[in-house]
């Protein structure tokens, strides 16, 4: 018995390493992993990079004192004037970035909330605040007050205790995102090839006639493609550390931040990776197993490649955290065991309950398969 579940699974293992396709799906795939760390972290770098003189033409309809106009040329900031339609008109025209109006002692700052304007408004918030803390410096002085015993009243100071930072961990998570699509688009062929292809090409059948039992048929498959799988995760995981190295030296943001997985965080990495690996793979071969044609096997897999990756992305957008319930939800659950690992947090009872979840899944899935092989449904067409 445990003979034929062997000889199955180097057949299929030999099968897969010996296929140029399967070989791409399980090795190039993964090197999309530092294309993405690398361009996001090139992203971020722009953004908080960004040349002051990209946002900093700002509209004024109303007229600026001589400290107005002081402090904006001290913070670069190059003054239009003009009246409110005029403004408006430049605005709407792309010649300036916002424009500020008047009302009494209120100041609006008129945009639209577009990625240019958020720079911009920040930068006319510390405008006012320094032409505001101006003002009060002035009012006291001339009340015999003194400014720093009133305005410093008390002082505040940050102290980063965390050696990490939003676009780190931002990153990280991503990165893992793409790591499961990966993971899923590796699984997708190997699977299909093995289920949908064998019927096809006739192999199928020749196989269900050896003296081996279903059981074993269908474990030697899955665990072939499983393999392959793992495979894929864990060179992408290998791949996403080196790209983090990389970066770390690349790019100004990341600087004295510390980028790299914890070995923790690598740790439970892997064990996700590998439980993943397992749940994909079962539902993998059980969609191929349906399928009357490679094609066919190939259209009803292509879904997954989107629904392991937007669950998990829009809990990661969302700010979800995981409960004990959300631990046992395919697909999310991964992502969001991995994002509470990544920040350091280490919840056995989610983690435990992901597993075993995930076992359960598995053995539905081989339940179900099982007893197609067995009446030997996956070889008729009806």
């Amino acid at each position: 018995m445990k003979s034929n579940l062997w000889n199955i699974l180097k057949k299929e293992l030999r099968e897969l390493f010996r296929d140029k396709k399967s070989l791409a799906m399980m090795l190039i795939i993964p090197i999309f992993i530092p294309l993405l760390v690398i361009g996001m972290s090139a992203l971020f770098e722009a953004q908080v990079s960004k040349d002051v003189e990209e946002y900093n033409k700002i509209g004024f309809a109303y007229e600026m004192t001589d400290v107005e106009k002081n402090i904006a040329k001290e913070m670069n900031i190059e003054i239009i004037n003009g009246n409110e339609e005029e403004l408006k008109q430049q605005y709407d025209d792309g010649d300036i970035d916002l424009y500020i109006t008047k009302d009494g002692n209120k100041y609006i700052i008129n945009t639209d909330g577009s990625d240019t304007s958020t720079y911009s408004s920040s930068l006319m918030e510390t405008y006012f605040n320094t032409y505001k803390q101006y003002l009060q410096q002035n009012y006291l002085q001339e009340n015999n007050l003194n400014p720093d015993e009133v305005l410093n009243i008390i002082t505040v100071e940050e102290n980063m205790i965390e050696q990490d930072n939003y676009f780190a961990n931002y990153i990280k998570n991503y990165a893992f995102l793409f790591i499961m699509m990966a993971i899923t688009v590796s699984a997708t062929y190997p699977a299909t090839d093995t289920t949908a292809g064998e019927r096809e090409r006739g192999t199928l059948e020749t196989l269900l006639t050896f003296p081996i039992k279903s059981k074993d048929i269908i474990i030697g498959k899955f665990l072939g493609v499983t393999i392959s799988s793992i495979i894929t995760g864990v060179i992408s995981l290998v791949l996403a550390i080196i790209s983090l190295i990389v970066t770390k030296n690349m790019f100004s943001i990341y600087e004295g931040i510390d980028t790299m997985f914890s070995p923790i965080t690598i740790v439970f990495a892997v064990i996700v990776i590998i439980v993943y690996s397992f749940f994909i793979s079962g539902l993998c071969i059980s969609i191929a197993s349906t399928s009357k044609t490679f094609k066919e096997a190939q259209s009803a897999l292509t879904p997954l490649t989107f629904i392991s990756f937007f669950p998990g992305m829009i809990a990661f957008m969302m700010g979800i955290t995981t409960t004990p319930i959300l631990s046992i939800i395919p697909f999310i659950n991964f992502t969001l065991i991995f994002t509470d690992i990544n920040n350091g947090t280490i919840d056995i009872l989610n983690i435990v309950l992901m597993a075993v979840s995930t076992i359960i899944y598995i053995s539905i899935v081989f339940a179900y398969i099982i007893k197609q092989y067995k009446s030997e449904k996956v070889l008729f067409t009806k």
